[in-house]
């Protein structure tokens, strides 16, 4: 019986599953060979991908570098949109600090002027002997007040976050200025650096308002709204003698009246509009601030404070200040009162006092230490 087998007479005898797996190698390899001469072309010189390519490919990475990171949400991503903005503000913020404040020397200026030249001698000349007194030393003793918390308050630094490595306990590392933040310390990106109990850039004082120099901060705006209230009841009755006089200029014929008078008309109206503008502007500012102090927040933690309330109720636990001592004492820790004379000499008279601590430890009220440690 003789078999019957096919020979291949040049060489072994190949199934078809390894002549499938031999075709299929041959095309990998022929796939790999083109796939690296296209990349030695692209290397050679002259021969880059186009812009158009290189601005997709640079957006798919920023995407990504956005999209694909763990710790992204939508907060990053917008102020990653918005940072051309921020970068904007702040630098005209910065640079427009001078102009500000020199708006308001000269409108505090001008108001001091038409009081001394107008309003004061009107008032000798037409009031009783007591009540001449009264407006003298009211009057000077609200204008020394002013001058001088203004003053402290633009020139009094606010206080830094110590650049070098301490012994002070830190809550945090400041992304921006890699250093570590004490607690109620936070970055402000107009003076670009970190400031104790940061408060708010004020481009008015063309400064931070912060541990050092908030109390200074509040005693201008507190005072500075008396003031205008004052001058603009005081000059109420002159105010409207003067509206009236204005509005008779354009009778025919029209009233006799001096250019010195015409003068005297429109400062004393200037005086009334300027100052009840700013003592209805700035008293909702300074009533805000006193809500604040009486709670024991600044203005930066008062929006923490009220995301933190919001997180623990939810999961049935009650948030609690730990740097709230009591309304009162509250009060006493700004003003920097140890003493009930101190009530005089440093809140109704002016005084450089230094503030209570360094901004940089706090301690909790005793009554609340163990509620924020379960917290």
């Amino acid at each position: 019986m003789t078999a019957k087998c096919a020979v291949n007479r040049t060489g072994p005898v190949i199934s078809p599953k390894q002549q499938l797996d031999q075709d299929v190698l041959a095309d990998t390899l022929k796939k790999e060979i083109k796939a690296r001469k296209r990349d030695a072309q692209l290397e050679r010189p002259g021969r880059r991908p186009g812009p158009l390519r290189q601005l997709w490919s640079y957006g798919k990475i920023i995407f990504n570098s956005l999209y694909f990171n763990v710790l992204t949400n939508w907060d990053t991503v917008l102020d990653s949109i918005f940072e051309p903005v921020y970068w904007l503000v702040d630098n005209l913020t910065r640079w427009f600090g001078v102009v500000f404040v020199c708006m308001v020397i000269a409108l505090t200026t001008s108001v001091v002027l038409i009081v001394y030249l107008c309003v004061l001698p009107l008032i000798v000349r037409t009031y009783p002997a007591h009540w001449i007194l009264w407006h003298l030393c009211y009057g000077h003793w609200n204008l020394v007040n002013i001058v001088f918390h203004y003053y402290k308050a633009i020139t009094t630094s606010p206080g830094r976050s110590p650049q070098e490595k301490t012994d002070i306990p830190t809550v945090t590392i400041c992304k921006k200025c890699i250093v570590p933040k004490p607690a109620r310390t936070h970055h402000c990106s107009i003076c670009n650096t970190c400031v104790l109990k940061m408060d708010h850039h004020c481009p008015w004082l063309n400064n931070c308002v912060g541990h050092f120099n908030h109390r200074y901060f509040f005693f201008f705006c507190l005072y500075m709204t008396m003031g205008c209230i004052y001058c603009s009841i005081s000059a109420k009755d002159m105010f409207l003698e003067a509206y009236y006089a204005i509005e008779s200029y354009y009778q025919t014929p029209p009233p006799n009246f001096t250019s010195e008078e015409k003068i005297f008309h429109k400062s004393l109206l200037y005086l009334w509009v300027l100052t009840s503008s700013v003592a209805v502007a700035l008293g909702s500012l300074t009533i805000w601030h006193a809500v604040l102090i009486t709670r024991g927040e600044t203005s930066v933690e008062r929006h923490i404070n009220r995301k933190e309330r919001k997180r623990l109720k939810q999961i049935g636990k009650v948030f609690r200040n730990p740097y709230h001592h009591g309304r009162i004492n509250n009060w006493k820790m700004l003003f920097g009162v140890e003493r009930t004379s101190h009530w005089i000499t440093r809140v109704l008279l002016p005084s450089s006092h230094p503030p209570h601590g360094d901004g940089l430890t706090w301690g909790c009220p005793p009554y609340r230490q163990d509620t924020m440690d379960t917290i």
